[in-house]
């Protein structure tokens, strides 16, 4: 596995807070972080079908922009009685016609559409963040995290981002949106899959 030593990181997002969280796991080992928003690069379409494929997209896209490895992470909420739904269509269930993301529209139409779906509680679901970094010579390491949970409604708290409100991890009694940040990234599902990368490119 190959190690990355310090220097410059592109992260390829355009979400301030999650730039924040990848940048503060960063910091320590002498890593400076910046994302596509601060370089004016567009996001590419996220055109696979599973959450490493849309990461790799990013990750190789923002190689091919900078020429700096490239950090990308796709992540979703899936819901057993959806069918894995929204999964890695999470964003764009939040998706408005103007462009912007209404989070709170979209844990809506899943607390409509599951009880549509009679599906009995608890409702179980689970948050999925696939990594991919790449390097300019076309190398990449893969590493995903799982944290599996339920949902429930009304929502939770109002930290955190996304669906966190509604997602109660097992073993927990608060929330993602009830969770102080530190405590969340130590448990997510980026957490995880950051430990693994922590593990192979940074230990």
């Amino acid at each position: 596995m190959r190690r990355l030593d310090g220097g410059r990181l592109l992260v390829a997002t355009h979400n301030r807070g999650k730039l924040e969280e990848i940048a503060a796991l960063l910091k320590p080992y002498g890593i400076f972080a910046t994302s596509n928003a601060d370089h004016g690069l567009p996001e590419p379409p996220e055109t696979g079908t599973t959450f490493i494929e849309n990461a790799r997209i990013k990750a190789h896209a923002g190689v091919a922009a900078l020429g700096i490895p490239t950090l990308s992470d796709d992540s979703g909420l899936s819901i057993a009685a959806l069918g894995g739904a929204p999964g890695v269509y999470s964003a764009d269930w939040a998706e408005q016609a103007d462009g912007s993301r209404d989070f709170a529209a979209a844990m809506r139409r899943i607390h409509a559409e599951l009880v549509e779906s009679r599906a009995p509680t608890p409702w179980l679901a689970r948050f999925t963040c696939a990594l991919v970094l790449a390097w300019p010579d076309g190398h990449e390491e893969v590493f995903e995290g799982h944290v599996p949970g339920r949902i429930v409604w009304p929502g939770r708290g109002d930290r955190g981002h996304g669906y966190d409100p509604i997602f109660l991890p097992d073993g927990f009694d608060l929330t993602f949106g009830e969770m102080d940040r530190w405590e969340k990234n130590r448990l997510s599902h980026r957490g995880r899959a950051f430990a693994q990368l922590v593990a192979g490119c940074l230990g």
